[in-house]
């Protein structure tokens, strides 16, 4: 290899290097991100909707405890009535409302990657004179339920926005870190290539026997002949 192409080669190792390392950057740091919720707070729901859900782009991690949903109505009481449950991408759970009013839906669950993220929506419910109403628990089906958004964020100040983008930010900064090494150590590597390789490398090459071979034709010399006698051009007198 000459030192003409090391450099090259050494670039191309680097670039390498940076698409192995940031690659894995850009699915990691796409959280999942909520497409669709029932009831959807645009229309008042005047049935027990039986379930309510959420659902995000991509399947949510399916493991105990990573997902939490309750249903907060307005005397405060829990209308959830069990725990929430994930269906690929749905998050969802079980819930009879009661009295008239503005219903909450705290939510948390856990990306794809592995990043959990959380919030809440609200719908307005007025029933019509034929729906039986729950009378609501004092406490979530599930542990911790009802805290997922409100009491988790009023404890560290943050809303679940706040911490998914904060966590995102961090992780983001992680992978740059990562990239900005490996760019710093296929550089590092290129350097060493070409301090150490060959500087007659595009010079003068050696012929076999170790007579040197030089570019160009040499300088036509008179050859002597034997007995001391310059050799002339031309043909040789007649007899």
């Amino acid at each position: 290899m000459s030192r003409r192409s090391i450099p090259l080669a050494a670039a191309g190792a680097a670039l390498a290097a940076l698409t192995a390392v940031a690659g894995p950057a850009l699915p990691a740091s796409a959280h999942n991100t909520v497409v669709a919720i029932s009831p959807d707070g645009e229309t008042t729901v005047t049935e027990q909707p039986g379930v309510v859900w959420l659902e995000t782009n991509d399947a949510l991690l399916d493991a105990e405890g990573a997902a939490a949903m309750d249903v907060v109505g307005p005397d405060g009481l829990h209308y959830a009535t069990e725990c929430a449950s994930i269906d690929g991408p749905v998050a969802s759970v079980a819930a009879e409302l009661g009295e008239p009013g503005e219903y909450t839906v705290v939510w948390r669950v856990v990306s794809a990657d592995g990043h959990p993220i959380s919030g809440d929506f609200e719908f307005d419910w007025e029933p019509a004179d034929e729906e039986t109403l729950a009378a609501g628990a004092d406490e979530s089906p599930c542990a911790d339920v009802a805290g997922t958004s409100a009491d988790a964020d009023a404890a560290d100040g943050t809303t679940g926005e706040d911490a998914s983008a904060s966590g995102g930010a961090a992780q983001d900064l992680v992978w740059i870190g990562a990239g900005v090494l490996a760019v710093v150590v296929a550089a590092a590597v290129a350097f060493l290539f070409v301090r150490r390789s060959p500087r007659g490398a595009d010079d003068d090459t050696a012929a076999p026997g170790g007579t040197a071979v030089h570019d160009g034709s040499a300088e036509p010399d008179d050859t002597a002949a034997p007995g001391g006698t310059d050799a002339q051009d031309g043909p040789a007198p007649g007899r």
